[in-house]
């Protein structure tokens, strides 16, 4: 079976990280094609719409502007968009928020293929996290309080106050929201729990990440056990049990 092929530029104003993502994808990813290369916002602009691409490799900070300089003029843009990114924190955590596919500098090839697959594969557009990345990179070290889910139909974007509480299942996780809404999100509780444990939320079990906003009681009999105010009962993992304790007390 022949590989679809795609097509994809380039846009990052060094020219050494260029020519080390160009090699990396040449030799990792022979089923895309590098059509062009910009070394800034406004020859990246001119060569996107030229070219019109499958792929655009984005840099985030440009002598001349950022990467959110180019999506912005490009509204129409329909090229689906991998961030690359030196290490820059508080953009590393905005792409993890949203969901967003990015790659470090320089390249690491089975991320870099990993981040490809996963945007070919995806159907929808970016617009929404690509617009959630914007906001957190705008308010710098300040956290952040939405996050974007990805399912199998669609990507939705949720405030830190809707979510309840998380539940593992496998490589998947499910997340319980005010309204009695439930959505299955193909990433494993544990990416979520880094990110959302600086927020409020409490890892209780291994497969139960809570919001302590929900909480409603802690049930000590019964092996012990976390009433939520969605009247919905999440156990306790006996090695969690002192720290639960001692976190509820303190509320």
């Amino acid at each position: 079976m022949i590989e679809e092929r795609h097509t994809a530029i380039i846009i990052d104003d060094m020219e050494l990280a260029r020519a080390s993502l160009r090699q990396e994808i040449n030799d990792t990813l022979p089923n895309i094609e590098i059509i062009g290369e910009a070394d800034g916002v406004v020859s990246g602009i001119k060569l996107a719409k030229d070219t019109k691409p499958d792929i655009v490799f984005l840099d985030i900070e440009m002598q001349d502007g950022d990467g959110f300089d180019v999506l912005d003029i490009l509204t129409d843009l329909n090229s689906k968009v991998i961030f690359v990114t030196a290490s820059n924190e508080y953009a590393i955590k905005a792409f993890q928020y949203a969901a967003v596919d990015y790659i470090m500098k320089p390249a690491d090839p089975d991320l870099l293929k990993k981040a490809v697959d996963k945007v070919i594969s995806q159907g929808n557009t970016q617009k929404e996290q690509i617009s959630l990345v914007k906001e957190q990179m705008q308010e710098g070290s300040k956290s952040s309080t939405k996050l974007a889910l990805h399912t199998s139909d669609k990507i939705q974007i949720v405030d830190f106050s809707e979510i309840i509480r998380l539940e593992a299942m496998g490589n998947y996780t499910t997340f319980y929201l005010t309204g009695a809404k439930k959505v299955l999100v193909t990433r494993t509780l544990k990416e979520y729990d880094t990110l959302l444990s600086p927020a409020g939320f409490l890892r209780v079990h291994q497969s139960h990440l809570i919001n302590l906003e929900f909480v409603a009681a802690y049930v000590k009999t019964e092996g012990g056990y976390i009433s939520m105010k969605d009247d919905s009962h999440v156990p306790v993992s006996v090695r969690k049990k002192p720290k639960v304790t001692e976190i509820l007390s303190s509320l």
